[in-house]
């Protein structure tokens, strides 16, 4: 099934970009587009959940008019930023609801509540971007998050830089009974060590010179949710401390108060490092370690698991469609050379690559030769072949085939007539298109990205057009 679409009108970068974040985490796909060029796209693409628009601006009043003129039933939700003027009244009717950014969780999901909503995963973690393979090595990291995810235990990530251990912490979080509930990041090593006691527990106003305001910690935020702490070999001895305390009693201070909160946070924690090493050092807190390493998953190095990576390059390219930032495709003999890298950049270098590859072959067939310089060094393999494995979500049974097959009005098998009593032009049309994607469905045994091929559109399309018949 296609994630649920919203259409993203503004032309204030800043906010765009936290909004695409926000959305995209929580599993919705953004389109964005400025106020000059976005009825075109509303107009031409009819699958659209919702339709934000960020406010402000003299013309603001006209565009929201348009806007939900040309939209017909589909909500249109306003963004304006917390904290400013009063939306006049005419605007408030026109749209469905209001939403101040920046926002905190509980508003967003109220707006969020009437669309379309993500499928959450029930009994299996779906793969995600850096676990999509079919290696025993990360096979056995999938089993572990299965395991655990259902607890509250604490969990303890390791594995190199670059292996998705955050994509492995938030596929815990998705498949808890948190999952309704914030995951809030933070990544420990990225922080001053002066900060990262406030930006942890929160600070009231005047606690240092700076702070003009009281501010809620990541612990606040995320309450009754999930709390992943990054790079946690990096944290200083004082906040290990400070850390381990909370863990132990689950309350905590802001920065410059003597009240003492309550926190309800699953604790998810992930390090690149050796931390009995640093232990021995001196450098991490032995009692620390042991509370957190509860129940510890590895994640694979990208070169301990390279049968992957043919599942990686496909995961990634769908991921570059669905958010229209291109698409491109390999061959044989180039997946066969990447798979014989040394990838110490794991996951994340072969992502950088495949969007490299899309910006500068956009739409083309990459060979071995089109790779990087680096790459040339390695051997191709005589008559490779290997294959692009298809995602399971973009195959459509038969079964579900069938849901497209619907008589058309009016038609016969020789010729099309136009009835006396006339005909809906808008349903024999898309009748007339369901027959066709049926047809080439089961000419293409049920492989969307084949049957789009055949239909000379794009896999993302078709795959949005399926949803509206929920045959996806």
């Amino acid at each position: 099934m296609a994630l649920p679409e919203i259409l993203l009108i503004d032309d204030t970068t800043r906010r765009t970009q936290q909004v695409e974040i926000v959305l995209q985490f929580l599993e919705y796909s953004v389109i964005t587009v400025t106020s000059q060029d976005w009825e075109p796209v509303l107009r031409e693409h009819d699958g659209f959940d919702a339709v934000f628009v960020g406010g402000g601006g003299e013309k603001q009043a006209s565009l929201i008019k348009t806007v939900t003129e040309t939209a017909g039933d589909i909500p249109v939700v306003l963004l304006v930023e917390s904290g400013g003027a009063q939306v006049v009244s005419a605007i408030q009717q026109m749209v469905s609801k209001i939403l101040e950014w920046p926002t905190v969780y509980s508003q967003l999901i109220e707006v969020l509540e009437g669309l379309p909503q993500p499928i959450q995963p029930t009994k299996k973690v779906q793969p995600d971007k850096g676990l999509a393979g079919k290696s025993k090595a990360i096979q056995k990291t999938r089993d572990l998050i299965d395991q655990v995810a259902k607890s509250d235990a604490t969990v303890l990530i390791l594995g190199e830089s670059g292996t998705g251990k955050e994509v492995v912490a938030q596929a815990l979080h998705r498949a808890s009974s948190r999952r309704a509930k914030p995951f809030v990041p933070v990544n420990c090593g990225a922080i001053p060590g002066e900060l990262l006691e406030s930006e942890l527990f929160g600070h009231e106003k005047g606690a240092f010179t700076g702070a003009l305001t009281s501010r809620q910690g990541r612990f606040e935020m995320a309450e009754g949710g999930t709390l992943f702490l990054d790079e946690i070999g990096d944290m200083p001895m004082p906040m290990q401390v400070k850390l381990l305390r909370v863990l132990q009693e689950r309350t905590f201070e802001r920065v410059g108060s003597n009240k003492t909160i309550q926190c309800d946070v699953r604790i998810i924690a992930a390090t690149h490092r050796h931390l009995e090493q640093e232990i021995a050092e001196k450098r991490f807190r032995e009692d620390l370690y042991y509370r957190l390493n509860v129940f510890p998953i590895e994640v694979p190095a990208l070169r301990d698991r390279a049968e992957d990576i043919p599942y990686l390059i496909n995961d990634l390219i769908s991921r570059m469609e669905a958010a229209n930032r291109g698409s491109v495709s390999l061959t044989s003999r180039a997946i066969a050379v990447l798979m014989q890298h040394h990838w110490p950049g794991n996951v994340r270098e072969l992502s950088n690559l495949i969007e490299r590859l899309a910006i500068i072959s956009p739409e083309a067939s990459v060979d071995a030769a089109d790779l990087p310089e680096k790459f040339q060094a390695y051997e191709v393999p005589e008559g490779v072949q290997i294959v692009l494995p298809e995602q399971d979500n973009d195959i459509v049974r038969p079964a579900e085939r069938e849901a497209l097959a619907k008589p058309i009005p009016g038609t016969t098998n020789t010729a099309v007539q136009l009835p006396e009593q006339g005909i809906d032009l808008k349903e024999y049309l898309t009748d007339l298109e369901n027959e066709l994607i049926r047809q080439a469905l089961e000419e293409c045994n049920g492989v969307v990205a084949h049957a789009a091929k055949l239909l000379n559109m794009r896999r993302t399309t078709l795959v949005e057009k399926l949803r509206k018949v929920d045959v996806a």
